[in-house]
């Protein structure tokens, strides 16, 4: 589903606390061990944002059919099924009201699903957002590369997780340096082959009827 599947890094923090015994000083008193000081917070920097969009996006080029095929997560889900993926096309329109819209489907048990979603534009070119019911549930979305006409990459952002999809206009003509380019773009965010899910280039969904269709607009 667009968007990436959801992850969840469960943190745990140790405190270790350590006792100082008092030391003797001169004339019999105790001095008080010197506080030492913390070293400054090195600041959180998201990873999609060392992650620069498409310079100089159209992002009107960027509506149409686009078929996934690859992505690149650490996402357990995709780690367990990741063997079992199905056949997935996204098609976007728009922009209007500064959003895109988007149709994604794919296959759930043997039975075709379409999922109707926005993406929000932003004061940034290039870069978008999946609204989710709170604020710390959206997804951020980046456009890293595209020639709009055969490939797309597409950076999602989740709690600080990155998933890297691959997208092509066509099934038929995949291109190797296309394929070899998305691998490298995975590595560079620590992704190498073991965490690559190929997706299927045959039998996607056609139409789908009223009673299999998901609305997320706005939120799910």
């Amino acid at each position: 589903m667009t968007g990436g599947c959801r992850c969840v890094l469960a943190v745990v923090v140790f405190l270790c606390l350590c006792l100082l015994a008092p030391t003797e000083a001169v004339g019999g008193a105790k001095s008080r061990p010197k506080p030492q000081k913390r070293p400054p917070k090195k600041p959180v920097v998201d990873p999609i944002d060392s992650t620069p969009p498409v310079q100089n996006i159209d992002i009107q080029q960027m509506t149409g059919k686009w078929y996934l095929l690859n992505t690149a997560s650490m996402c357990p889900y995709l780690m367990k099924h990741g063997t079992k993926v199905e056949p997935t096309v996204m098609t976007l329109t728009g922009p209007s009201d500064q959003t895109l819209s988007v149709s994604t489907k794919t296959r759930h048990n043997h039975q075709c699903w379409e999922i109707l979603q926005q993406y929000h534009l932003t004061s940034t070119p290039g870069k978008l957002t999946l609204k989710g019911a709170r604020p710390e549930q959206n997804i951020d979305i980046v456009v890293g590369e595209t020639d709009y006409t055969s490939y797309a990459i597409l950076f999602y952002q989740k709690a600080g997780k990155i998933t890297v999809k691959l997208y092509s206009r066509s099934v038929d003509d995949l291109s190797e340096p296309m394929l070899t380019k998305f691998e490298e773009v995975a590595e560079k965010h620590g992704m190498g082959l073991a965490y690559l899910f190929p997706f299927p280039t045959y039998s996607h969904c056609g139409d789908v009827d009223q009673d299999h269709k998901i609305n997320c607009v706005p939120t799910c």
